[in-house]
Formats: C-alpha cells, sequence, structure tokens
C-alpha cells in the first residue's frame, strides 16, 4: 500500500493509519525485540463478534462493529479508514483472510503484511472495479519503481465473500485466490532478494479512501476517481483470519542491520521488565559473592582479619544498585568486583609498609591499623635492642671485678 511516499504521517489521523510506515527502523537504530506469535496456527472468526483476547489493536478513531458478515470496516464520511492490525508478528508462513470488499468510487478495502524495516506484502480492491484484485510487494521501502503491481481476475468481490492469501517463505511467496495460486514471485526475481519481503510482519486489515481530497492526483486517479461520500457508507467485511507461523516465538531479535532473514533470532521465553532486572541483579551478585570468597581465601592465606574485612567493605560499596541498566552495567559491576579481589589479595603486605589508599574508609582505617602494628612492633624492637647493650656492659663489669678482687 504505497502512494504518497512524500507525506509518511497524514495530518488527519484517519488516514494516516491507511498509508504504511514504521515508528523504528531497525535498519537504522536499535529497536525494541517484535512481540511474536508463539504458537504455530492462529484463527479467528469474526462473525461471533470481537475477538476473545487481546491480539489485535484498533488505529485511532476506528470503530469495528461485528455482525454476521464479520467484523465491518466502514466509512461513513470523509476522514474515516477503519484499520485493525494484530499486536503479533510472524516470520514466513500462511495468511489467509476470508473477505468482501468495500464498494465506491475511489474506496480502497486492503489486507497488508508489513515489518518494521517496511518489507511490505499486499492485496488491494478497488471500490470502483468489480473485477479483478490486486497483488504488490515491497522490500525496505524501496519506491523507486512502481512496476510490482499484477492484477488478477475475481468474481464481484464488492458483494461476494472471497480468500485471499498468501503463502509466505524465505525461498517463494505466492498469492492464491479460492485456493488457486494466481502468482509467485521467487526471493531471487525481487531485485536478487534486495526487494523481497523477507523480516518478520503484522497483519493489517483496512478500509480507507484513495479518492479523498487532499490525496495526491497520483492516488487519485489509481484508487479509480474521486470518492463521493454522499453515497456512503461504504463498507468492507471480514469473515475470518487464518494464519500458520513457520517460526513460533515469543520475540524476534534483530540480529543487525542488514535487513536480512538470516540476521532474525527466534527467542522462545521473553525477559521483560522485572525479571531482566531481577537477572541482571543476579548476575551482579554472584560477581559479589566471588569476591567475597576470594577475600576469605586471601585471609587465610595472609592471616590478616584487617585485609579481609577491607574487601568485604569494598565489595558492597561496588556492588550496582537496583535497577541494573543493561549488560554494560552487569559487566561493570564484575570488573570493578574483580579489582576489589585483586586489590585486597595484596592489601595485607601493602598495608604492612603504609597506609593503602583505595578509596574507602575500610581500606584506610585497615591501613592504619597495619601501619600502627608496624609501629608497636618497631618499638619493641628497639627495647630489646636496649636490654641486650644493658646486659652485655653489666656482664663486662661483673668479670673486671672479679680479676680485680683476685
Amino acid at each position: 500500500m504505497r502512494f504518497n511516499k512524500n507525506v509518511s504521517i497524514l495530518a488527519t489521523a484517519g488516514l494516516a493509519s491507511a498509508q504504511t510506515y514504521t515508528s523504528c527502523n531497525p535498519m537504522n537504530q536499535t529497536c525494541p525485540a517484535n512481540p511474536g506469535l508463539d504458537q504455530s496456527t492462529y484463527f479467528v472468526d469474526f462473525t461471533k463478534g470481537a475477538p476473545p483476547n487481546s491480539s489485535w489493536s484498533a488505529a485511532s478513531g476506528t470503530t469495528i462493529n461485528y455482525g454476521s458478515k464479520g467484523a465491518e470496516f466502514t466509512i461513513a464520511k470523509a476522514g474515516e479508514a477503519p484499520t485493525i492490525s494484530t499486536d503479533f508478528y510472524i516470520f514466513f508462513g500462511y495468511v489467509e483472510v476470508k473477505m468482501q470488499a468495500a464498494p465506491g468510487t475511489g474506496i480502497v478495502s486492503s489486507i497488508v503484511l508489513e515489518s518494521d524495516d517496511l518489507d511490505e506484502i499486499d492485496w488491494e480492491f478497488l471500490g470502483g472495479d468489480g473485477t479483478q484484485a490486486e497483488t504488490n510487494y515491497f522490500g525496505k521501502g524501496n519506491t523507486t519503481t512502481y512496476n510490482r503491481a499484477i492484477y488478477y481476475p475475481v468474481s464481484n468481490p464488492q458483494n461476494t465473500v472471497h480468500t485471499y492469501a498468501v503463502n509466505w517463505t524465505s525461498s517463494s511467496l505466492v498469492f492464491s485466490i479460492d485456493g488457486t495460486a494466481v502468482r509467485t514471485l521467487l526471493y531471487t526475481d525481487a531485485d536478487g532478494g534486495a526487494n523481497y519481503p523477507q523480516t518478520p510482519m503484522k497483519l493489517k486489515l483496512g478500509n480507507w479512501a484513495g479518492g479523498a481530497a487532499g490525496e495526491p492526483a497520483g492516488t487519485v486517479e489509481w484508487a479509480g476517481g474521486a470518492t463521493d461520500f454522499a453515497a456512503a457508507p461504504f463498507t468492507m467485511y471480514v469473515e475470518s483470519v487464518s494464519i500458520v507461523n513457520e517460526n513460533p516465538g515469543m520475540q524476534y531479535v534483530w540480529g543487525d542491520r542488514t535487513g536480512s532473514y538470516e540476521s532474525i533470532k527466534v527467542i522462545d521465553t521473553a525477559i521483560k521488565g522485572a525479571q531482566a532486572v531481577n537477572a541482571q541483579e543476579s548476575a551482579s551478585s554472584s560477581a559479589v559473592s566471588s569476591s567475597t570468597s576470594a577475600a576469605s581465601v586471601s585471609k587465610t592465606q595472609s592471616g590478616s582479619a584487617t585485609s579481609h574485612k577491607a574487601s568485604s567493605t569494598a565489595s558492597s560499596v561496588t556492588k550496582i544498585p537496583s535497577p541494573v541498566v543493561g549488560l554494560a552495567s552487569a559487566k561493570s559491576a564484575s570488573a570493578a568486583n574483580s579489582t576489589t579481589m585483586k586489590t585486597s589479595t595484596s592489601s595485607a603486605a601493602v598495608a604492612a609498609a603504609s597506609s593503602h589508599k583505595n578509596g574507602t574508609t575500610s581500606f584506610t582505617n585497615s591501613s592504619s591499623s597495619s601501619s600502627s602494628a608496624g609501629v608497636a612492633h618497631q618499638t619493641t624492637s628497639e627495647a630489646s635492642t636496649m636490654n641486650a647493650a644493658t646486659m652485655a656492659a653489666f656482664s663486662v663489669f661483673t668479670l673486671a671485678m672479679c680479676f680485680w678482687m683476685l
């Protein structure tokens, strides 16, 4: 669904939802992981009412009613473009939609698969054309040409329910109508794969007015002409959606910025919020525990209780406080604790010679205590030296007296 590439988000919220866009392109910046469909199949029957879970989100200004013909996407006046999209992405697979397109000149009913880097697969139905359906695709938002669209015959799509499907794999894309394949696109045929849709996609269903006032002349022409809203309402009906996800997963993570399907990592278990913080804190605590254990070994080897106390205090200071922001912080904590461990091993020897400054009061106090112990040892040694001299002098005096008496 590519018509106005100079305006990515239109001023009117309803019309904006009908245009393709991305809020974060993983080829240009770091983006959140895509929430995946963590099951191999998905089915919803809109004739039974709204989906029983939160699998879908509605675009701004969208109101969907449900009846015997399924979900009703109704345009009652200018500016409306009812659109819903799945909250999950799929990574290759089969998508089947049973629907009846909306009538009306300039009205466009659409089935769109789209990724965050603007890979795209389209079914489009023009309200003023009751004889055919359009298939189209785009890769990485490349709109240097608009010659990819191919139309196929379909009987009265505005008054008859038909089944439109795509079978999307890493090697080919097959469009089918009522179970009959009408178009096959090979990976290599899409500019050697450069324009081949190949990254995780959301499914979007919508109805919008390509013939509305303010649309580019080319878009109005493509849509079949200007829309007469006096003839409204224009309603598209979706009976059901079936999906087979080739790569079920909780999340799809972009391994790099190439936009290649080979770079996508399928994550079976999503780690979010508090879980991530707890995991990081656990890693930090393990690092602290290792440092404390090493300090205990150092204490045994050196026989210095003061050194152990200094190591423990330094470890508690180095622990990264909660919450931990990312893996880099955990690595920094581990490195800091490793440094502490190495420092504590040699602190006793250094402290015996002089005060060891490590930026923590415990280490300074430990050094002062060790230094004081050194001074006390020195004083004892001097007293011992003085006593030895006195005894020697006394011995000489005693011998002299003995000789004198003789």
